[in-house]
């Protein structure tokens, strides 16, 4: 029987993680949910060998998000990062009238905005800051957006069209060859192609009642907006055979969707931008004639008509990995898988990853699970090299918000994951007490010193069960803690044959300490459990 002492202790414990939980900023609570002193648990910690693993071509269709523009960080390289999806009708067999004339095409896609920041003027409009936008200044890029004649199917012949088909990270010469024409955003306007960035700038619009004369100013939210050629989409779309718009099937094979293509912009550094696509369209303003006849006189005016095509469809995110960093190359090249690695390097996209062995040491399990202990904790502290991660010649490094452990022996979450029920402001930032949330330091740069994540029950299942395989974990960086479904590689390597998917939406790298015996003792990378006795 345990003493009253050590319930009081597991009471305080509960009500700090309820209201932990309740009140605190995610990041907050990611980093010190409990505090550091454990109320004079017993501490034991375990050596863990973690070394890097290259991911390389991945699946990548359907994100949810995809980069597109180019990204140098100077602790893994250049990330350049392409686009192609389909397009879809919003109406099928739209009826175009006689004497059309397109007045304008106008594609639009949002950014991602951080709402606490946004600041409204007395005159209605906005000021807004961008969100999920990484690079330096300058921060232009070419821009050329072109239609695609690859035609990207549903289902994939070699399974039988019985799976669907898989289009990966490393495709991007099938859609280069297979581009039609001449890019489709050529307006004079250099910052809409040669000169293209991501502006935060509001984009409002003023239209005049025709019978009202009233004035009514209409505001959007920073967005890409571009004029395409109003020739191509002339003969593409208002003036198509009829069959051609008639059902989706058709149409898809017939206008085969759109490639968004990136280059350097002359001696520029870039941005590159995670973007929803599945928002993006494309809206085709038209004028028609309207005829109307009154006994015997026939009336023609002209009308406004608009078609709006969808990016809804088939898509992928297509990436290129230049100017790669040695250390990333040699160290994901030339893993350690016996005694660790002294840096362990998380690269979203086609990059790297993290594998994990607890309990390494020959009779280690058998002795702890021998002990019968109350584990009360246990943690994962990921130290960041804030030497090998910091900016270099002006040129800002951004980290990953958030790191991701699984079982990688499974593909699927830790014991832990499951059990968190805890959501945050953003609902990207749930799962608050299993952790894995950047801590950063209080100074005026702002740097991330560690990631902690708790795998407390995964542990103490490990312990109590003699029959709990002792699994190896993957540790990647994440967009989504809630996406916990996996990508495929292109080619497996001898650990896994896919990767979580919102890794692949991820651009960004992290470099952290491993648990080699080298590495410095308060960076190195253990197992941390806390636990009580058995009276």
């Amino acid at each position: 029987m345990y003493n009253n002492s050590f319930f009081k202790k597991m009471l305080v414990l509960a009500s700090i993680i309820l209201l932990y939980s309740c009140d605190k900023d995610y990041n907050a609570i990611g980093s010190d949910l409990i505090g550091d002193n454990h109320f004079d648990f017993s501490t034991y910690t375990s050596n863990v060998i973690a070394y890097n693993q290259k991911i390389g071509a991945v699946q990548s269709n359907d994100l949810a998000v995809n980069g597109l523009g180019i990204y140098t960080n100077p602790a893994f390289g250049t990330t350049t990062a392409n686009f192609a999806t389909q397009l879809s009708l919003s109406s099928l067999s739209p009826e175009i009238g006689s004497n059309p004339q397109i007045e304008s095409v106008v594609l639009t896609v949002p950014y991602f905005t951080d709402a606490t920041k946004t600041v409204t003027n007395a005159d209605g409009s906005h000021v807004y800051e961008l969100d999920s936008i990484y690079g330096g200044s300058p921060a232009e890029i070419k821009l050329s957006v072109y239609e695609s004649g690859y035609f990207m199917r549903d289902l994939d012949p070699a399974t039988g069209f019985k799976e669907a088909q898989k289009y990966y990270t490393n495709q991007n010469v099938n859609f280069d060859n297979a581009k039609v024409g001449n890019r489709l955003n050529d307006d004079v306007n250099v910052a809409q192609n040669d000169g293209f960035f991501f502006s935060a700038a509001e984009y409002s619009e003023k239209t005049i009642d025709e019978k009202t004369k009233v004035e009514t100013t209409t505001r959007t939210a920073p967005g890409m907006r571009l004029s395409l050629n109003k020739s191509f989409f002339d003969s593409k779309i208002i003036h198509a055979p009829s069959v051609k718009l008639a059902t989706a099937d058709v149409f898809k094979d017939y206008f085969r969707g759109l490639y968004f293509k990136v280059e350097k912009s002359g001696g520029n550094s870039g941005n590159l931008a995670l973007l929803n696509f599945k928002l993006g369209k494309i809206t085709i303003k038209y004028k028609e004639d309207l005829s109307t006849t009154v006994g015997t006189v026939v009336t023609v005016t002209r009308v406004d008509k608009s078609i709006i095509l969808n990016m809804a469809g088939n898509s992928v995110s297509l990436l290129e990995q230049t100017n790669t960093n040695a250390l990333f190359t040699n160290a994901t090249t030339n893993a350690n898988t016996i005694d660790g690695d002294e840096n362990l390097f998380l690269k979203g996209g086609e990059g790297s990853m993290a594998i994990l062995n607890l309990f390494s040491t020959p009779g280690e399990l058998t002795t702890l699970r021998s002990k019968g202990w109350l584990i009360n904790e246990a943690n994962l502290v990921f130290h960041i090299d804030t030497e090998k991660m910091k900016d270099i010649g002006g040129v800002k490094v951004f980290e990953p918000n958030r790191i991701y452990l699984y079982d990688l022996t499974n593909s699927r979450p830790v014991v832990d994951y499951f059990n968190d029920g805890t959501t945050g402001k953003n609902p990207k930032n749930g799962k608050l007490i299993y952790g894995g949330m950047i801590n950063k330091e209080t100074s005026t740069n702002g740097r991330g010193l560690n990631y902690k994540i708790r795998i407390t029950n995964q542990i103490r299942n490990l312990l109590k069960n003699a029959d709990s395989t002792n699994v190896k974990f993957g540790l990647v960086v994440t967009e989504d803690i809630n996406m916990v479904t996996s990508n495929y590689l292109k080619t497996p390597n001898s650990f896994t044959s896919q990767v979580p998917k919102a890794s692949v939406m991820n651009p960004l790298g992290t470099i952290l300490y491993g648990g080699k015996s080298s590495v410095p003792v308060d960076k190195r990378l253990k197992l941390e459990i806390f636990y009580t006795k058995p009276n």
